[in-house]
């Protein structure tokens, strides 16, 4: 759906904590990732989730297994987005991205928040309200989910348009945790 099969692996490698190192291991080398072993690969979007409460990752995550998942996350959105604006995110709160779809429109992204719609002086906003709420399929860490939200307004723009929800307010999101 959002990454390729080797992407999957390399980002089940990455939630597992699998230390080895990846320096010389090709993404097309699957003798050396997880799931060339025949294990079996997880496929949490084909499930329905609806009955978590939200803002959890479900029933038995342990406060060490949200410690760590949010651990992993931060760093899967350093190494997604970068060292430096990674740095700016934590200091800041949020990073902006030009819309490449609308001229003057700006994306501002923060972690576990809606995406805020701004606009130049002058320009009119492509849409009624300033918020676009657009929640994982399924329950994600803060981190990981502003990293997959960033790629895609970045790449694919108008698969996020498809999608997103504009809301006249802000809130956290409802499948992040």
């Amino acid at each position: 759906m959002w990454i390729d099969e080797s992407g999957r692996r390399f980002m089940r490698w990455l939630r597992n904590g699998i230390d080895a190192p990846l320096y010389g291991v090709s993404m097309c080398d699957t003798e050396n990732l997880p799931d060339a072993r025949n294990e079996e690969l997880e496929c949490p979007w084909q499930h329905r989730w609806d009955f978590l409460p939200k803002r959890t990752a479900g029933f038995g995550f342990t406060d060490r297994d949200y410690q760590n998942a949010k651990i992993r996350a931060e760093e899967v959105a350093r190494l997604t987005v970068g060292d430096e604006l990674w740095k700016k995110v934590k200091r800041d709160g949020y990073v902006e991205l030009p819309s490449s779809r609308f001229p003057g429109v700006t994306y501002r992204l923060r972690i576990g928040r809606r995406v805020e719609v701004r606009c130049a002086p002058g320009v009119l906003p492509p849409w009624r309200h300033p918020f676009l709420c657009i929640n994982p399929a399924y329950p994600l860490p803060e981190a990981e989910f502003f990293a997959q939200l960033y790629l895609y307004l970045r790449d694919n723009e108008n698969e996020v348009i498809r999608v997103a929800a504009p809301q006249p307010w802000d809130q956290e999101l409802g499948r992040t945790f």
